[in-house]
């Protein structure tokens, strides 16, 4: 079997940072898949589930609703090696032209307190695996150390 396309991306020189990680077309549409990259693999510690789960419930409410991108959300989740999320939006992008938007939710996520969206047991199959702290700490350090002047070297694989 050939090799999918996240595995071709040298992961030892991969830092946080907004990719593109491939185009696919369902139909006439383009669907562009970004790589949110928030630890830098086999370097930095992963994420723990709870505030990968939180960042996943507030990241998803937040786009779902945005006024903009709600329409051309298809997905946002993450990474089984928990170092950051994909997204999935319906049409032709570059990185940099999401900046704008994933620092808009990173924001929400950074500054967000209260009940975290969908964290019941009517509505989710593990509630109770949440952390709003560390998910608050995660997307201020992502914002501080990566969105927050975010230039070329972030926002295209590394050769």
């Amino acid at each position: 079997m050939e090799k999918i396309a996240s595995f071709t991306i040298d992961h030892i020189k991969l830092q946080p940072g907004v990719y593109v990680s491939r185009k696919d077309t369902a139909g006439t549409a383009v669907i562009t898949t970004f790589d949110l990259r928030m630890t830098s693999p086999n370097e930095e510690p992963v994420m723990n589930t709870a505030e990968v789960h939180t960042i996943e419930h507030l990241g998803a409410t937040f786009l779902r609703n945005h006024p903009e991108y709600k329409d051309k959300t298809i997905y946002f989740g993450p990474m089984g090696c928990r170092t950051g999320f994909y997204l999935l939006l319906t049409g032709d992008f570059q990185s940099e032209q999401i900046v704008p938007l994933i620092t808009e939710m990173f924001e929400y996520i950074r500054d967000y307190h209260g009940e975290v969206p969908g964290a019941s047991p009517k509505d989710c199959g593990n509630y109770l695996d949440m952390n709003l702290g560390m998910a608050n700490y995660l997307a201020k350090r992502y914002l501080e150390n990566v969105l927050y002047g975010i230039n070329e070297s972030r926002l295209i694989y590394p050769k």
